[in-house]
């Protein structure tokens, strides 16, 4: 019997029963105020006038009306600049001890967000909570004796003046708790690689000594160092050198598109659960079995905001018409597109992170990625989503039987004729016409919006498959320092073509 493994295990369903939670609503009331009168003095607060905010009958209404959203542009022209600077008490009491460089999708440029020693403690907070409700999932006692293999960015973070930065992942396992750290591979020697060749090869020849338990990172990060896991050793499945792995914690993306090629990596299915930890926070976690749907983390540091995910409330560059309505979780409707809008303990305020989500649980305040909102490919009125995109994708995964875990999208004109580019990864033969006629209709049975526009200004789509390397090999030639850049899915045209060129390139 793992009497170790029974003690954790007891000791955190014990936490958890003494541990009386709010309601979400009430959390969020509760987590607003907080932010309000830690940040009152600081110089936006005092712009604001967060004192009045406090004082007033209805606090969440009267802090959407007196605060603009921000984007990062806006945030950092404004505010963030003197952060970055230096200077004290600007969007939060003092100043950040890191800023996360942002891994994201789109701009030339990356992206520098505070992350406070409040941000660091809330992340902490919630790997607790995250790791307290693997209880739920009926996992066997010794399991919480393994060992778990976190894969993200380099822990070698970067002095830059007299902060530290590098991707949330490097920055939270830099911060783990001295308690997890025998608990934590590949450890922090092997972690603080920067090069993420050598770190991954490092792995390989070392995966022998551990006994993994659990795997953490994004998908297609975490198939490439299984991959070369088994490669180097000369396996059949990941499971012949690390026969006690049962659980696959995702983050990032979303996991779906990678489910039939990571289980390939696999002998036999494990325990897969969702997490959505971004640059500006961790922000939900799979708490149950009995759904893939996360639970929004509503007592931790962060206030969160809600616009309805419509075409008029979207400027072209994905930022949000000032106009727009806004609701607080006690408004919102399930199974509906939202634009997500966070308020937080690193001075980020009515703050755009880019993503979409839609409520599964109201009561539970569970919920589903769907998409970016720069990645809402509206050209010519199809209103296509990530969403619906992955779910066609899916369909014709089932239909021609093959796995297509990337893709990209792009509106291009063709004698002056708009159509839709796709780029399928796939290793599987199938004709560029037939996934083409499969991919469109689909999209019409998904879509209204894209029926109508098939119909009118879209033209038709065209389908070009490539190996699902290119695009490791596209986020390779783009990665930071010990990471991988996540893939766009929806490219503009001078992306786009920067995208076939490397696509040449690689092919001849």
């Amino acid at each position: 019997m793992a009497v170790l493994g029974s003690i954790i295990k007891s000791a955190i369903d014990l936490r958890d029963n003494l541990v009386s939670e709010d309601s979400p609503v009430e959390a969020q009331k509760k987590v607003l105020k907080s932010l309000l009168e830690k940040a009152q003095n600081t110089a936006f607060g005092k712009y604001y006038g967060f004192k009045g905010i406090i004082n007033s009958e209805k606090i969440e209404k009267s802090f959407s009306e007196a605060i603009p959203f921000h984007d990062y542009n806006k945030m950092t022209e404004e505010w963030w600049c003197r952060v970055h600077d230096g200077f004290e008490d600007i969007t939060w009491p003092g100043k950040p001890t890191y800023f996360a460089i942002s891994s994201g999708t789109t701009g030339k440029t990356s992206k520098r967000i505070p992350v406070t020693d409040a941000m660091i403690e809330a992340i902490r907070n919630t790997g607790i909570k995250q790791v307290g409700a693997l209880t739920n999932f009926n996992l066997p006692s010794d399991f919480f004796e393994k060992e778990i293999m976190m894969l993200g960015s380099s822990t070698d973070l970067e002095k830059r003046d007299e902060f530290k930065e590098g991707e949330i992942s490097g920055i939270s396992a830099s911060n783990i708790p001295f308690w997890f750290r025998g608990y934590y591979k590949p450890g922090e020697e092997i972690a603080k690689i920067a090069d993420w060749d050598e770190r991954v090869q490092t792995i390989a020849e070392r995966a022998h000594e551990w006994d993994i338990g659990a795997l953490s990172g994004i998908p297609s990060w975490m198939e490439l160092m299984m991959k070369k896991v088994i490669d180097h050793n000369n396996l059949e499945t990941i499971h012949d050198i690390w026969p006690n792995l049962q659980v696959y914690t995702s983050g990032g993306v979303a996991f779906q598109p990678y489910e039939k090629s990571f289980n390939k990596l696999l002998s036999h299915p494990i325990t897969i659960i969702d997490t959505y930890l971004a640059s500006e926070g961790f922000i939900a976690y799979q708490q149950r079995p009995e759904t893939t749907s996360m639970k929004l983390v509503t007592d931790n540091g962060i206030y969160f905001e809600f616009v309805p995910f419509k075409p008029e409330y979207i400027h072209k560059d994905g930022s949000i018409a000032q106009e727009a309505p806004i609701l607080n979780l006690s408004e919102v409707e399930k199974d509906t597109d939202y634009v997500l809008i966070m308020s937080s303990v690193s001075g980020a305020w009515r703050y755009l992170i880019g993503d979409t989500i839609a409520f599964t649980n109201l009561e539970k305040a569970e919920i589903i990625i769907t998409g970016r909102t720069k990645f809402f490919l509206n050209v010519v009125g199809s209103q296509l989503s990530v969403n619906k995109m992955e779910t066609a994708l899916r369909e014709l995964e089932q239909q021609f039987d093959i796995e297509l875990p990337e893709f990209t999208i792009a509106a291009i004109k063709i004698d002056d004729e708009f159509y839709h580019h796709w780029y399928l990864g796939t290793t599987a033969n199938v004709e560029g016409d037939k996934l083409s006629e499969a991919l469109d209709n689909a999209l019409k049975e998904a879509n209204k919006n894209y029926k109508v526009a098939r119909g009118k200004a879209l033209k038709g789509i065209k389908v070009t498959t490539v190996s699902p390397n290119v695009f490791h090999e596209w986020s390779a030639k783009n990665k930071k320092k010990g990471g991988q850049v996540k893939m766009e899915k929806v490219m503009d045209e001078e992306k786009f073509a920067d995208w076939e060129a490397f696509v040449k390139t690689i092919q001849q």
